[in-house]
């Protein structure tokens, strides 16, 4: 009974996984604009709450360390903007949990930067206010979402909604598109396209 439950789940992951061939344009688009921060020697800074900060966080290290075993590169300047636990309470306790990104997001961000949002329901008020405010210092934004996207997808031109209807299953596909844009961002760093 088990095997044919856990056959049932890989079987329903690919057939989820082969529905999202219609993001290539969007992938494609963030690859370029990843590469584009780099080569400009722009920072990537990476927000999220719960499961997505731990993608954002996962993220950023993969940036920052590297991705792939036998690859060697420069470091990549990234950040996660859910930075530690006194720098999050501080702003929630101070000022409101709404702002902890976007009050991050202002300190950090320089021209040539670029952030990168991941929320499955795309209507996080912490979300939406680092939108607005990369929107105002004309800093451009990458949205991973899910579902329909919700009122995240206004902010950004840059939309990567996984229309799943499961917040786990959202966010493994998330970590995937992640690791592939990554992993060819790498290949353009060390010139293998």
């Amino acid at each position: 009974m088990l095997k044919n439950n856990f056959e049932k789940f890989l079987n329903e992951v690919s057939k989820n996984y082969q529905k999202l061939h219609f993001l290539e344009n969007g992938v494609n688009k963030a690859i370029h604009l990843i590469n584009k921060t780099v080569s400009k020697r722009g920072k990537i800074l990476i927000c999220g709450n719960g499961g997505s900060a731990a993608d954002a966080q996962h993220l950023s290290a993969e940036f920052l360390v590297r991705l792939r075993p036998k690859i060697n590169r420069e470091p990549i300047a990234a950040i996660t903007l859910a930075l530690d636990t006194s720098t999050i309470t501080a702003c929630g306790n101070d000022y409101d949990f709404n702002l902890i990104f976007s009050r991050n997001f202002e300190a950090l961000a320089k021209k040539n930067d670029l952030l990168i949002c991941l929320s499955t329901s795309g209507n996080s008020k912490n979300i939406i206010n680092v939108l607005k405010k990369a929107k105002k210092l004309k800093i451009e934004a990458i949205n991973f979402l899910g579902f329909k996207g919700g009122e995240a997808k206004k902010y950004s031109k840059n939309n990567l909604i996984v229309p799943f209807n499961n917040t786990a299953r959202i966010q493994e596909a998330h970590i995937m598109l992640g690791h592939y844009i990554f992993e060819k961002v790498e290949d353009l760093i060390l010139k293998k396209i």
